[in-house]
């Protein structure tokens, strides 16, 4: 069972290090990181942080409203300094919103693999078609466990030793007893109704858009979209960089660990 977040992540010797908090996907949870967590903590003081509904806070509700999400987060990390965040799907589009609403807390933004409108409209066509999500809700109703292994397999679809990685995935999830249903149907509604695009330009932090070639719920596409976009009305030294790690699925920290971790001490 995965404790409260980031109290086994550092050591004295790390105390010294930048802070780095990294916000984990939908119906996963903050244990997911602890092997890319090992490597990171050469360079960093990480805090990997459970979204309200899963994990160590699977006792809180989650918001379906961004702006209110966005604060629960804050209030759960109101005692860590201003940062790097690195926000990973559902967690990047609620990191994304809290360097929005609360800049002071977020010195630099990494999303991976996590755009600021995850479903398909007309001014966003990289997205995902809203039956997806939908698909995904009306499963949650029947069988939370058989969707949440449905969803692990979309995110390491196409991979290299697809079985072996979502095999890893899974084990690594299961330690951590599976979010409640209300959660999980909370989290789709972010997922669903939220469309921070427009508000990129807002950004006034340095911001990294990772993306994962092989990723079947994030396109490449929304990544470089939203990087071009991101900190275009304030100044350049908050322009969005774009990178695409060529054999990565939806979790690239699995698979292209060192890709990552080097992409981010560029940052």
């Amino acid at each position: 069972m995965t404790e409260s977040p980031e109290n086994t992540l550092n050591r004295p010797a790390q105390a010294n290090r930048p802070p780095l908090v990294l916000v984990h996907g939908w119906g996963m949870h903050s244990g997911l990181f602890h092997p890319w967590v090992e490597q990171l903590k050469a360079h960093w003081r990480v805090h990997a942080v459970d979204l309200p509904g899963h994990g160590g806070h699977r006792h809180l509700p989650l918001a379906e409203e961004i702006a209110v999400a966005a604060e629960q987060l804050h209030a759960l990390t109101a005692h860590l300094p201003a940062a790097t965040w690195v926000g990973w799907s559902l967690g990047g589009l609620l990191t994304l919103k809290l360097a929005l609403q609360r800049p002071e807390r977020v010195r630099r933004l990494v999303m991976l693999c996590a755009s600021p409108c995850f479903v398909r409209s007309p001014d966003w066509p990289e997205g995902v078609d809203e039956s997806l999500i939908e698909q995904f809700g009306q499963d949650l109703r029947r069988d939370v466990h058989q969707t949440l292994h449905r969803f692990m397999a979309l995110e390491v679809l196409g991979c290299a030793n697809e079985k072996a990685l979502l095999k890893q995935l899974r084990t690594l999830a299961s330690h951590s007893p599976e979010p409640e249903a209300p959660a999980l149907a909370a989290g789709l509604q972010l997922l669903k109704n939220t469309d921070l695009s427009r508000q990129l330009p807002r950004l006034v932090q340095p911001s990294l858009w990772i993306a994962g070639r092989r990723d079947r719920l994030v396109s490449p596409a929304a990544m470089e979209k939203a990087a071009a976009r991101s900190g275009t009305a304030t100044h350049p030294g908050a322009a969005g960089q774009y990178a695409l790690i060529r054999g990565a699925g939806h979790a690239p920290f699995l698979t292209h660990a060192d890709e990552l971790t080097g992409l981010l001490r560029k940052l």
